[in-house]
């Protein structure tokens, strides 16, 4: 019984000064999303489409890059600001669900992690991505809390496949609505 106490206290001790003497620090969110488009790529920080999404307010780099959508600032600030109302408990249910795994694996190859080889990998992140940013939006989620959920430092966004997705659903918000309304009312009865 002094033996197994002993090991117990002997791993968590190794634990905790294998993450002090290697440094290794959590990321908390993603700092940047890389909008990568053929061979071009350009990257926003999250901070900034925050403030543009909050109050308006915008640097140069990323007005090009809003200018270039063809949409009003406006209407941008509305799509990001726009939050859906889903219990975390539905929401975990929906994303571990078959539907939710099609639905990850499809995304994933427009949002990833930079240098994820797999769409495993990216399923991961989105999953994660979703459900915290439903916590740290108390139970409703937006782009934004999205964006700060993201596991790893930087994003990458994929215009190509993007625009293949764009072709097949014609807007972005019907995808958002027919996700999170018609998949949680089987949910909630079963």
């Amino acid at each position: 019984m002094k033996l197994n106490k002993f090991l117990i206290i002997k791993i968590i001790f190794i634990i905790i000064n294998s993450q002090l003497l290697f440094n290794v620090s959590k990321v908390k969110a993603a700092e940047e999303i890389k909008i990568v488009y053929s061979l071009f790529s350009r990257t926003i920080k999250v901070n900034s489409l925050k403030k543009f999404a909050q109050k308006g307010d915008s640097t140069k780099k990323l007005k090009k890059i809003l200018k270039a959508t063809g949409y009003s600032d406006t209407k941008i600030r509305s799509v990001l600001s726009k939050k859906y109302e889903i219990p975390i408990t539905i929401a975990s249910k929906l994303v571990y669900s078959e539907i939710g795994n099609v639905f990850l694996t499809r995304l994933s190859s427009i949002i990833h992690p930079p240098k994820a080889d797999d769409e495993r990998t990216g399923m991961l992140a989105l999953r994660a991505s979703v459900v915290q940013g439903i916590n740290i939006g108390n139970g409703k989620i937006n782009l934004i809390n999205f964006f700060e959920a993201y596991p790893t430092k930087t994003m990458i966004l994929d215009v190509n496949a993007l625009s293949k997705v764009m072709n097949k659903v014609e807007s972005i918000s019907e995808l958002l609505d027919f996700f999170t309304n018609s998949p949680l009312e089987k949910i909630k009865t079963n």
